[in-house]
This record gives structure tokens, sequence and C-alpha cells, in this order.
């Protein structure tokens, strides 16, 4: 059933694209920032125009762990970073390459790479790209096209609300089509799958990834490099009156792997990515002041009884958030994530010295996270203060993330932090001894 879902997906990609227009012209894409703010050179007829931007970037980080350790202890990170985007567009068609440079890390890595041709109403695209689906400010249940590397998500959150960094760029084929002014219909293939990042050492490791660790054995993985594991999806948006409406299907592997017991003469762990179908509903609207932003999705598994201790059960996730203004030049942007499990009854044990074992075992029917941040800018607006937070309601954890942000003209210095508490065995309460402070200075260009 899934491989025909998947092919009636690639199918649907083919079939939009008769219906673009005679007319040449610029796409209707959210994504707006390639083409904005580049240093063009014009070239000469029939000659493509190059754009150039980026981004020169020296950050330290300190642990207040290290620091109570003494200066032996203390690392500041990399320092230096940057990024360096090119573009070269012609009247149909444009290529775009975004790079990352962290020289002590991975010195050049790629962050972006597709081609993007314009024919009327009709725009295609293809390469190594990132994509947001919904409507979602943060974490959104429908925005499932790139996973997220999460190996130091907070040190990035902490002075910057723009999520797109950590996302994992795929490759992809993207193609959309304006059906009417306010009407679009878009679909995506992704012929392999890659999960979301973890940190397997240091600071940053995850409590799930210590206990694998601890068993003595590494788990076999499979390889997900092959078609087996492509992926794809459909998604309409319009606007009716003042509300904006999005619904969309996705087949796909969940990013956040399963885990099962492998028994008999040589016993192991296996990890594997579980086959899903997503089904969801998006929504947002100004209503007296207040900036609303809904989603509703049901995430499809293959243990549609409940009781196979390898697959996740089927659970229904959403997000309801909201921005407003307050007083004072205050602004308050606040959102709820939630996923529900279905057939928590039928979860087994999680003990791994039983016969049967359920990974799912011992956790929370929901997973509920509150995310708030308080903002307020000075000095004609070139001064920020703000403070966000993260709540773990099932764990009762969190994690509080001030920040001073100044920026003039194409230079920001930020000087930021993040203290967590609760319960250490939560997923923000693990890291309670990763308390941390920035300072970052950035100029674009």
């Amino acid at each position: 059933m899934s491989r025909f879902l998947l092919t009636w997906t690639i199918f649907s990609l083919c079939l939009i694209m008769p219906l673009s227009a005679q007319d040449f012209g610029f796409g209707f894409d959210d994504d707006e920032e390639a083409a904005a703010s580049f240093s063009s050179f014009e070239g000469g007829k029939g000659n493509p125009a190059v754009a150039i931007n980026g981004e020169v970037s020296a950050s330290m980080t300190g642990y207040g762990e290290d620091f109570l350790d003494g200066p032996h202890a203390v690392k500041l990170g990399t320092i230096f970073s940057g990024k360096l985007n090119f573009s070269a567009s012609a009247s149909i068609a444009e290529g775009i390459i975004k790079l990352k440079l962290r020289p002590m890390v991975n010195p050049i890595s790629i962050d972006e790479a597709y081609i993007r041709a314009y024919l009327g109403r009709f725009d295609i695209e293809a390469g190594l790209r990132k994509l947001t689906w919904g409507k979602a400010d943060s974490f959104g249940p429908l925005d499932v096209v790139n996973p997220l590397d999460s190996s130091e998500i907070y040190p990035e959150m902490a002075d910057n609300t723009d999520l797109m960094g950590i996302k994992i760029p795929r490759p992809l084929i993207h193609a959309s089509v304006r059906l009417g002014q306010f009407s679009k219909l878009e679909g995506v293939f992704v012929p392999t799958f890659e999960p979301h990042g973890f940190a397997e050492t240091g600071r940053w490791t995850q409590a799930e990834m210590t206990l694998l660790s601890s068993l003595g054995t590494a788990p076999a993985t499979p390889e997900t490099d092959a078609l087996d594991y492509a992926q794809g999806g459909l998604r309409f948006t319009t606007t009716l009156g003042s509300s904006d409406f999005g619904v969309q299907y996705y087949y796909g592997r969940l990013p956040k792997p399963g885990v099962r017991m492998v028994m008999g003469p040589s016993p192991g762990i296996e990890l594997l990515y579980n086959p899903y179908h997503q089904i969801g509903f998006d929504y947002a609207q100004v209503i007296y002041g207040f900036n609303l932003r809904a989603e509703l999705a049901a995430n499809i598994t293959e243990d549609l009884s409940g009781d196979d201790g390898s697959v996740y059960n089927p659970a229904l996730a959403w997000s309801l958030g909201f921005d407003r203004d307050l007083f004072l030049g205050i602004n308050l942007n606040a959102q709820a994530n939630e996923t529900i499990r279905l057939m928590d009854d039928q979860v087994g044990s999680a003990d791994f010295t039983r016969g049967s074992f359920d990974m799912e075992g011992g956790t929370d029917l929901t997973d509920t996270r509150i995310t708030a941040s308080l903002s307020r800018k000075f000095l004609r607006e070139e001064l920020e203060i703000r403070a966000a937070a993260v709540w773990g309601v099932e764990d009762q954890d969190f994690v509080i993330m001030p920040a001073l942000i100044w920026t003039k003209d194409d230079v920001t210095i930020a000087c930021s932090g993040g203290i967590f508490g609760g319960d250490t065995g939560g997923q923000l309460g693990q890291y309670h001894k990763n308390g941390f402070v920035k300072l970052r200075i950035t100029y674009t260009f």
C-alpha cells in the first residue's frame, strides 16, 4: 500500500506540470530569501545575473560547569563561522548554492544547492534543499520534509529565532502550481531518508543514546539511501476571506529511530525507521490583534493494533500559537505543541531483560511542550531584549534563554545564555549541567 501511494505521489508531481500557463514569470514560492539582499552583477544580453551575499560571524560559548572546574577546562568552541551564498538567475530559471563555513569542524559544507525554473504559474526546483511546510513558528507537526540537527540546538536558539539553520538539507524535487490568485498546489519527492541528528558523544548526548551505548554493543542500522526509503507528499494552501488554510498528505519515515531487540544466539539491538502516513491541516488568521497559527496532524504507522514494540503507535499531533504586541512595546510569542499516542493501553514493557520489549513502554501518553518568548526593542529598534523559555509539561523541566541583541546596519552583537532545570530525567532537565553563556558578533553582506 505504501509503495502505491508513493508512486501516486510521483505521478501527481508529473500531472501538475502541464497546468502551467504560457507566459513566463516569477513563481509563487514562500522562499524569497534566496533572491533578496543579494549583491548582483548584471550580465550582458543572454547572460545570467550573478549575485553574492553571506555573513561572517565570530562566537564564543562557555559552560558554567567548565568555569567552575577552572580555566584549563574551558573551551569556547570554534569561534569563527560563516555563510557564503551564490545565485545566478535568468528570465525563467536560477541556480543557488549556499555554503556553510566552519574551519574547525567541517571546513566547507553545502547548506543548499538547487536549480529552480519558473514556467508561468508552474515552478519546479531540484537539488539539495530546505523546505518549510505548515504555519507554526517552530517545530510544527506538519514541517516534515527536513529532519533537524539537535546536536547543539539550544545554543543556536538562544540568540536566533530562525530555525532554518538546524534543518538538515535533503536531495529532493519540489514542484508547485498556482491555482487562481490565492491558492497553490505543491508536491515533493525525496528519494532518500535521513533521521534527526543527535549528538552521540559530549555534553549534548541524549539519555536514550547513553542507554544504547551502555548495552555494550553498537546497534545495527539500516541503509537508508535506497529507493525503498523514498518519501513524498502533496500540499494545498488557499486563502478564504481573512483566513489562510492548508491541507497536506505525506508518506515517509519517522525521523526518530525505533528499537527492536534481536534475540537468539547473537542477541543485539536493531534501529528501525518506521514508515508512516500523515494527514494534516493548518490554519492562520489575525483576530483582535492576535496572529493565530494552528496545525493538526494524524500520523498513521503500521502498528494499528498498538502492540508491536518495535513500531511507534499511531498518534495525533497538534500545535497552537500566536504572537501579539502587549504594552510598552513588549511582544509575546507563544506556542503549545502536543503529541497524543493512540492505543496507549496496548503498550508493553520497556525492560530490556524480558523476552518482549516495547520501546514506548514507560513513557507518557502525551508529550507536551510550551514555548514562549517576550521581547522589547529600544533605541530606534537597534537594541532588543529577549527572554525565551521552553517548558516540558509532563517532565516538569525547562530551559530559559535570555538574550541582549544590538543591531546597527549590517552588524549584530548578541549576548545570550541558557539555564536548564526541573526533573533531571526529563528531555530538558537532563541538560541541567549545560548552563551556558554565548557572545556573538556577525557582519552580513
